[in-house]
């Protein structure tokens, strides 16, 4: 049996869940690239994997909402080699890089409050500033 593709320590996809089509690529290339099938395109379904429990399933498909299908398929695609083998592995690393990305849970914020020598420092420059704006205005008001 193939090893899964490992996304995380915890989680791996089974490489049986993994649909992989190859067609041509296109742009530059020649001949070769009219005859070979070498760009591959790299489906798994989000919504029906078992390799995600629910919660992780939840969060792959809200941070990733706007790269699903209908279906709940994620699609890669990877087309810049000419080997479709170096292409497959392109693109399970951007899948795998996607889907660990989206697990990762971001740290809280921790609410800090600016020192009593930050507030005196920004009330400083406040008045420098202002002083400075004071003197460049000219001492007549007619407007000139």
């Amino acid at each position: 049996m193939t090893e899964p593709l490992r996304i995380t320590a915890r989680v791996a996809v089974p490489r049986d869940e993994l649909v992989a089509r190859a067609s041509r690529s296109g742009g530059p290339g020649g001949q070769h690239v009219n005859t070979s099938a070498t760009r591959v395109e790299l489906l798994w379904n989000v919504r029906s994997t078992h390799a995600l429990d629910d919660a992780q399933r939840e969060r792959v498909m809200e941070r990733l909402a706007t790269r699903l299908d209908a279906s709940g398929m994620l699609r890669v695609v990877a087309s810049e080699y000419r080997s479709q083998r170096r292409n497959r592995e392109a693109a399970e690393a951007r899948l795998a890089d996607l889907v660990r990305r989206a697990l990762a849970v971001p740290r809280t914020r921790v609410p800090t409050r600016p020192s009593a020598a930050a507030k005196q420092r920004r009330l400083d420059n406040k008045r420098k500033r202002s002083k400075r704006k004071r003197d460049r205005r000219t001492g007549d008001d007619d407007g000139v």
